[in-house]
């Protein structure tokens, strides 16, 4: 059985001026960080935006992520 991820973006920021990435996967959330995925703690981010996988690979091209990332987003099984 396949685990469907979700990703999202986070609002804009000065230090994020294109938002975070974030995935969604078997109930966890997760931010691309510079080292890969990072648990996020609680809920997601209020204002953050489902995008769609093609959306995903448009964000990590500008800026400069590996678009394998998308991919191996953890599983908490």
């Amino acid at each position: 059985m396949t685990t469907m991820t979700r990703y999202l973006r986070t609002e804009q920021t000065m230090a994020f001026p294109h938002g975070r990435l974030i995935a969604s996967r078997e109930g966890a959330n997760y931010v691309l960080a510079p080292d890969g995925w990072d648990h996020l703690a609680g809920p997601r981010p209020r204002h953050a935006m489902f995008v769609s996988r093609e959306e995903a690979e448009d964000w990590c091209e500008r800026e400069g992520w590996d678009l394998h990332l998308l991919d191996d987003v953890p599983t908490t099984s």
